[in-house]
């Protein structure tokens, strides 16, 4: 039996079915492993790990600790309590008379951060003024329309892991600002940060920086100095703000201290510094790498809202999970009526109820011939989300249910 279990409670003796922090590079060869002894426990919690899930069949067990799904359960019901809300932002055009503008743009924002980590791999300055150009345009379609551009993030290659992690977290970012209504010229900046937060990584060695195995604890702090060279890189580039920097220089720290490079704690990480690290641990966990399946984004927003209590500040996370959404754009959602739907917009009036797509009916265990579209925000709607479903188990692909599908 799977248990979710606090650090507090872990023992030698125990099987770690999962550290529960994506995250962090944990000392272990693997993601699951019997702890032996004290030292290995210790391991686990100088390592900033708060809540963890065991395997009682296979190690020790904790009598009154949760079940797996019971701890789901209760965190669904926890959010769906917490996030009952009316949204306050207004777009000014549509989804769909914004989705082909906000295709080229994220375009143009691959290319661009392409070309930017290739000068500086070679050697040149950052391109400061190509980076503000394209984070102009950025910035322009999630004011007209804060759902098209962030829906495209939904879009993953693994082979452009580096480039395509660098836009989509600076989508998240400047998004996440719009909702908290955030000043449009420091929206831009806060963008421009974003878009470079990785670009330290062009000075870590290709050998490190390319490994497709587990990293060892010396490659580790050798990858961690990237963000000590994206900050020295962006301090030498005239005209970079200093929200610019933050966001690079912080977006590996954590509020309760359990980041790097500074292991800063609470407010001594910058407000963006903050900001960008929920942002980076979202894109960075639904991805998927040559050594990792992504998550589905409802999952890592279950799992962002987990760490809040922990590793970030709870208010921002709480303002994440409302810009993204519980169930994202894309995502696979049961209904109560049996239905099984893919998210197709956010809800303009709650979190809880967006417009999805019905595209198979789970009473009858079949796809449906054509797609229904329901808004459940609507007051004679009498259907609502019950919970997440797996779409690989399903044979679904939800993009294929959406006009995200283009130039990338």
């Amino acid at each position: 039996m799977i248990k979710k279990i606090r650090v507090e409670q872990l023992r030698p003796g125990m099987y770690v079915h999962d550290f529960n922090c994506s995250w962090i590079e944990h000392p272990f060869l693997s993601n699951s492993v019997l702890l032996k002894s004290e030292k290995d426990v210790q391991k686990v919690v100088g390592f900033g790990i708060r809540e963890l899930y065991i395997d009682t069949s296979k190690g020790s067990d904790v009598g009154d600790a949760p079940t797996m799904e019971e701890a789901h359960i209760e965190t669904r019901e926890e959010m769906h309590r917490v996030f009952e809300w009316t949204r306050s932002i207004i777009n000014p055009v549509s989804v769909t008379e914004e989705i082909s503008k906000a295709k080229r743009v994220k375009h143009e924002a691959k290319i661009a951060i392409h070309d930017i980590m290739g000068e500086v791999k070679m050697g040149r300055q950052v391109e400061v003024e190509q980076a503000e150009h394209v984070v102009e345009k950025m910035v322009d379609s999630i004011f007209r329309n804060v759902d098209a551009l962030t829906s495209l993030s939904r879009i993953k290659q693994a082979d452009q892991y580096l480039f395509m992690h660098s836009v989509n977290v600076c989508v998240l970012m400047i998004s996440f600002c719009r909702f908290m209504g955030i000043d449009r010229e420091v929206v831009q900046k806060v963008g421009v940060g974003a878009l470079l937060h990785d670009i330290g990584k062009m000075k870590v060695p290709q050998a490190v920086l390319n490994k497709t195995s587990k990293l060892t604890d010396s490659e580790f702090l050798t990858m961690q100095k990237h963000v000590t060279f994206s900050r020295a890189m962006l301090v030498d580039s005239p005209g970079i703000p200093g929200e610019a920097v933050d966001v690079a220089y912080e977006h590996h720290e954590r509020y309760d201290g359990a980041g790097y490079p500074n292991r800063l704690k609470g407010d001594a990480i910058s407000r963006f510094g903050q900001m960008a690290s929920i942002a980076d641990v979202y894109d960075a966990i639904t991805s998927d790498r040559v050594y990792h399946k992504g998550m589905e984004p409802a999952e890592a927003i279950r799992k962002i809202f987990e760490w809040s209590k922990h590793h970030f500040n709870e208010e921002l996370a709480h303002w994440f999970i409302k810009c993204v959404g519980i169930y994202p754009v894309g995502t696979l959602v049961r209904l109560e009526s049996g239905l099984l739907a893919v998210v197709a917009e956010p809800g303009q009036t709650s979190i809880l109820h967006p417009l999805v797509r019905a595209v198979y009916d789970s009473n009858k265990n079949r796809l449906l011939v054509h797609p229904v579209d329901i808004d459940l925000a609507k007051p004679d709607c009498a259907d609502r989300i019950v919970s997440y479903d797996n779409p690989e188990l399903r044979g679904i692909n939800p993009l294929d249910y959406l006009n995200l599908h283009g130039i990338f």
